[in-house]
């Protein structure tokens, strides 16, 4: 297996610069309480073990491609310009099997014939979005590019599995991005991303798909549900990320010292805390909105920078390590000079 490398160098004038974000949760809120009234479970368990104390759930009739609509809109509204080249929305839960729930989100934004398509990569999901947006800009094909991260991840989970049904929650964070200069706020430097299919089976959902369905057989009970091997994942998730995150650090000349926040994947409180200690980050230096959203899958990264950057937590000037792991397995890193929005 070999090591992640960058996932473009951009030529002059066409390194990927944010210039807008948002973010969006349904309204719906479910607190720990609600959980603990039909699991077996408590408030203190859950809170130790994930750092969750309330997430937000879609309610019947409400798609992924809702909350990829409203991140969406809001971060071409932050971006004051309402037109871009292309839409890239990274999910784990599509609207649909097929087709894929971009173009649709794309219908619904005014954008209509731009190139629009999916990515799907779980909980890295937004970096690997990230990335290949960059590389619309670094080619030419685009000069402005709509990455979204969107997920109705309660909509996979079963609801009577203690394990993940108190960590998963729905959202979606959004940021565009125009060709501009490395050197320049907002620029997104050093993206790393690598992947080990040889481990997948620690997070997937065994049925829907052609492997299951090429048997003629029905899905086993539960099977179309979420399925996490949790302490693997958590080791895994702590190594991936640590080492992407430093592949990262070092591509783009800084120490950990030099970040100012550290924005990951909202995965759990304790990985977050074990990758963050690895690095040499403090508790000062960490964004982390878990404790109120819990764990919105490809969307937390994206979520976090729109809520942190709307509430002051995260300013312009501030040096951004970002990192996040998930099925696949896979993991990512970036890094990123905030700009002013």
């Amino acid at each position: 297996m070999t090591a992640p490398v960058p996932a473009f160098g951009a030529p002059p004038g066409r390194a990927p610069v944010i210039v807008g974000v948002g973010g969006h949760v349904p309204p719906n809120v479910v607190t720990n309480d609600d959980l603990v009234a039909r699991l077996d479970t408590s408030d203190e368990w859950i809170r130790t073990r994930t750092g969750i104390a309330a997430r937000h759930v879609v309610t019947p009739g409400t798609a992924t491609s809702d909350l990829a609509v409203e991140a969406g809109r809001k971060a071409l509204k932050s971006a004051q310009d309402a037109q871009v080249d292309a839409v890239v929305l990274a999910t784990t839960t599509p609207d649909h099997p097929c087709p894929a729930t971009a173009p649709a989100v794309a219908g619904r934004l005014g954008l209509t014939g731009v190139p629009a398509f999916d990515v799907a990569a779980v909980c890295t999901g937004f970096l690997y979005a990230l990335a290949t947006g960059a590389g619309f800009l670094a080619g030419g094909l685009a000069e402005r590019v709509l990455v979204i991260a969107a997920d109705a991840f309660t909509t996979i989970v079963d609801p009577a599995d203690r394990g993940t049904a108190v960590i998963f929650a729905d959202g979606a964070g959004a940021v565009v991005l125009k060709a501009g200069d490395a050197d320049e706020p907002g620029a997104v430097n050093s993206v790393v991303l690598g992947s080990d299919g040889e481990l997948s089976d620690l997070i997937s959902v065994p049925a829907g798909g052609s492997r299951q369905r090429s048997t003629g057989r029905p899905p086993e009970p539960g099977d179309e549900y979420f399925h996490m091997a949790g302490r693997a994942t958590y080791r895994h998730a702590v190594e991936r990320m640590t080492a992407a995150a430093r592949q990262s650090l070092a591509g783009t000349g800084w120490a950990p010292e030099d970040v100012d926040r550290f924005a990951s994947h909202q995965a759990n409180a304790r990985i977050l805390e074990a990758v963050a200690e690895r690095l040499g980050i403090g508790p000062e230096r960490r964004l982390s909105n878990i404790e109120h959203v819990g764990n919105t899958g490809g969307a937390s990264i994206p979520l976090l920078l729109a809520q942190k950057s709307a509430d002051g937590e995260l300013n312009a000037g501030d040096r951004v390590l970002l990192t996040a792991f998930g099925g696949g397995l896979a993991w990512g890193a970036a890094t990123l000079t905030w700009p002013e929005l």
